[in-house]
């Protein structure tokens, strides 16, 4: 059953088939798992309890299995993740038109969450591919859409957004205009011809090397948030070239690398929206990537307490289960508490993008830096849970430990969260 659509889910068959999965889905697994999943169904609708069970039965089936390799290999899993296209998952927020699943960010939250479960870092790429595709369904013309999107759903073409350079992370992903002047890619015009130059270099690029077609913000102006525009490149371009591909703690089913441009001709027809608008393209992108990679964080930190739940419940210490002390119980039940939290939050933030609200920006924000940290303290106190046992490779916490680890980092720092958040509190009335 695919994505697809929303009117797919109206059919009969269509609906049958989704009962079926959600049966699968809720009977399969643990007795935490089927526990775990019954906290927020009361909240969803009918179609984001068939969406998840979907991406439930395709991460137990298709990435759960398989994580622990990919990340031993450092492997990217192509004809996974074009089977997950398969099932929708690869254009979510795009227009029907171009072959997207045209969801909310409400569903993608409750998809990516459900993903996030079976493999993290796999997820994780898959998110930034959707916020690539979403970018482009936005802000592209007729022709750019028709040419890429189809593709790129169908992730017969892989995708990456590059806007974090060497010099400036944090400054570059923050909101205050001023700090843009670190941005050092820079786009001029050839002599005598529309095309762009590009020159300067991205750093830590998902899917660096690999992906087909890359989202550069470039400086095409003068400092400040009017003097970036953004520009499709494509793999094979005569100029661009990639790094080494890093050495990551996490994250490791999927190629990071930098993208270096020199003097890499562009044609203007490669360019997203107006000159000018790479800023807002940008921002628009950042506040949709910080509620997909908390959502990511909610996924894997359910597997970890669901895990930790499990292994408590019959590792036995002093004669008794662990789960019979209540240190444990206060400790897991903390764990529930502080996830359920985080996943109230998320879904609050993508129903701000959804509805357009002035504070998105903020909420999204808030979402990030708490589900991402507190994500992240779960999954630490599964290891703890687990013992000398966690630190074990054996066992499958260390690296849902290690992949969640970076989203406190990546699309702005934590620490750049409160700014951002500070920043919109400032402009209340």
């Amino acid at each position: 059953m695919a994505l697809a659509t929303r009117s797919s889910f109206r059919t009969l068959k269509a609906i049958r088939g989704a009962h079926s999965f959600c049966k699968h889905a809720t009977s399969s697994g643990s007795s935490s798992d089927r526990v775990s999943s019954l906290w927020d169904e009361h909240r969803l609708t009918a179609d984001q309890l068939h969406f998840r069970a979907l991406a439930t039965d395709f991460a137990k089936k298709e990435l759960l299995p398989n994580g622990a390799q990919w990340d031993c290999d450092k492997y990217f899993p192509v004809e996974v993740l074009r089977k997950a296209a398969g099932l929708g998952f690869g254009g979510m927020f795009c227009a029907e038109d171009v072959g997207g699943s045209r969801l909310n960010r409400v569903d993608g939250a409750v998809i990516f969450e459900a993903l996030a479960y079976g493999d993290v870092s796999t997820t994780a790429y898959l998110t930034i591919h959707n916020m690539c595709c979403s970018l482009i369904d936005r802000y592209g013309n007729d022709q750019q859409r028709n040419h890429w999107l189809p593709k790129l759903i169908q992730m017969e073409f892989f995708s990456s957004y590059c806007l974090t350079e060497p010099s400036s992370g944090s400054d570059a992903a923050s909101l205050q205009a001023k700090n843009y002047y670190q941005l050092q890619t820079t786009a001029r015009q050839a002599h005598g011809s529309s095309d762009y130059i590009l020159n300067g270099s991205k750093a830590f690029i998902s899917g660096g090397s690999v992906s087909d077609l890359y989202l550069v913000m470039a400086r095409t102006g003068a400092l400040g948030p009017k003097g970036i525009s953004c520009f499709l490149l494509e793999k094979g371009m005569p100029g661009l070239s990639f790094g080494r591909p890093e050495d990551k703690l996490g994250w490791r089913s999927q190629p990071t690398t930098s993208v270096v441009m020199e003097e890499v001709r562009v044609p203007s027809a490669n360019m997203l929206g107006r000159e000018g608008q790479g800023f807002a393209i940008a921002m628009a992108g950042l506040d949709g990537g910080r509620i997909n990679i908390a959502s990511c964080s909610c996924g894997g930190a359910q597997f970890c307490l669901d895990t930790a739940q499990e292994y408590a419940s019959t590792r036995k210490q002093f004669g008794k289960a662990i789960t019979e002390f209540q240190s444990t119980q206060f400790k897991l039940a903390d764990m529930q508490t502080a996830l359920h939290a985080s996943r109230l939050m998320v879904s609050n933030a993508a129903a701000a993008l959804d509805a357009g609200s002035p504070k998105a920006s903020a909420c999204a924000a808030m979402a990030k830096r708490f589900a991402t940290d507190a994500c992240f303290n779960i999954a630490n106190d599964a290891l703890q849970l687990h013992g000398g046992y966690g630190y074990l490779k054996d066992y499958p916490v260390e690296r849902y430990l290690r992949d969640l680890r970076v989203h406190t980092i990546l699309e702005g720092t934590n620490e750049i969260m409160r700014v951002v958040l500070f920043r919109h509190m400032l402009q209340q009335p």
